[in-house]
């Protein structure tokens, strides 16, 4: 299995990433909450706004929610990884339960598969 050292790495890793996450997605829902543009930015004035404004408006809402959506998945995948090392499981692929290479760790620390079974996972 892992050095105890390398696990607090990991560990200190998906601690970092969620932290970073979490911020990202209060900024991102209150930002994709706002209102109306107007309300956003403070006009008050009772011009009307460009339809393509109002259009551009919707697409960013609903590319916000979507961006958050992700992220509250990575959050999730991230909370499961930080439990496969309380469980002394960190770093075994939860499909085929062979190691995960480190390298891959390095890029994904919240992957609970290796790259043959995420592959797999991937095409269903």
């Amino acid at each position: 299995m892992m050095k105890k050292t390398e696990t607090k790495e990991f560990r200190n890793m998906l601690v970092t990433l969620r932290a970073r996450l979490r911020g990202d997605v209060s900024a991102m829902a209150d930002s994709a909450l706002r209102k109306t543009r107007s309300e956003a930015s403070g006009d008050l004035s009772s011009m009307p706004i460009h339809m393509a404004d109002v259009g551009t408006d919707a697409f960013e809402q609903e590319f916000t929610l979507s961006l958050i959506e992700h992220d509250g998945s990575a959050l999730e995948q991230i909370e499961a990884a930080l439990e496969r090392i309380e469980d002394g499981v960190y770093g075994v692929c939860t499909e085929c339960e062979a190691r995960i290479p480190k390298a891959r760790l390095q890029v994904l620390p919240h992957t609970p598969h290796c790259v043959k079974c995420a592959e797999k996972v991937a095409s269903r």
